[in-house]
């Protein structure tokens, strides 16, 4: 009766293991790739870096494709908890489009991704090449898209924007300026990109009606004095 007891919890301990294995090997993965690109993830480098083997790695995934999949599908979770988690702290409405603001400019002037923006760098490294990567990229920036568009509905909604404000144009309007931050400041090892897109995310939040008082503090952070502490 021992050895059949044993056996469930034999099992369960290699599930542990091997979700932890997994775990780790994805988060290196999702390093790497925000640097080399999802086409430059090596199964020797991740192995080295994670400490796992290249059979290992193999067993857990068994192809690129799908190791590039959950690579994305595991950026997705950490974009989720560093970026839209932080920010839902504030109620629906321009409040809380501010506080995205800020924690997009922080997720990617903390280098939560070595490279910046993981999506960023993705985007480039896909854009041209069809296939399930592509796909679950794209997914992955029309889901956000969709989320900052539907948040400034909310401040439409609540009269904290104009009646008037296209939501989707000004969604777009603002990624570019937080996307140009990204490149910008990953390309120059600078954070003044992050001033001057907090400077123009205010002025196109007041340009459209929102309250000057709620809008400041986005525009008020110094992210150069924030690296120099």
């Amino acid at each position: 009766m021992a050895g059949i007891d044993a056996r469930p919890a034999e099992i369960d301990g290699r599930r542990v293991r091997g979700d932890a294995s997994r775990r780790l090997v994805l988060a290196n993965a999702a390093d790497l790739a925000s640097v080399d690109g999802l086409d430059g993830l090596s199964i020797g480098r991740l192995a080295a870096v994670s400490k796992v083997s290249k059979s290992g790695i193999a067993t857990l995934f068994g192809t690129k494709e799908r190791l590039q999949l959950a690579t994305v599908a595991a950026a997705r979770e950490r974009f989720q908890e560093t970026v839209i988690e932080p920010a839902r702290v504030e109620p629906r409405g321009i409040r809380r489009l501010v506080a995205l603001f800020d924690a997009w400019i922080a997720y990617s002037r903390d280098r939560v991704f070595p490279g910046g923006c993981f999506f960023g760098a993705a985007q480039i490294d896909v854009d041209a090449k069809a296939g399930p990567v592509h796909d679950a990229v794209a997914e992955a920036m029309l889901a956000w898209d969709g989320y900052l568009t539907a948040s400034i509905g909310y401040a439409i909604a609540q009269g904290e924007l104009t009646a008037d404000t296209d939501a989707a144009q000004l969604a777009f309007e603002c990624n570019a300026l937080l996307d140009t931050a990204n490149g910008r400041s990953v390309l120059m090892a600078s954070n003044a990109p992050y001033v001057r897109a907090r400077r123009g995310l205010a002025n196109r939040l007041l340009g459209a009606g929102a309250d000057a008082q709620v809008v400041a503090p986005l525009a008020a952070v110094d992210d150069e004095a924030v690296a120099a502490r």
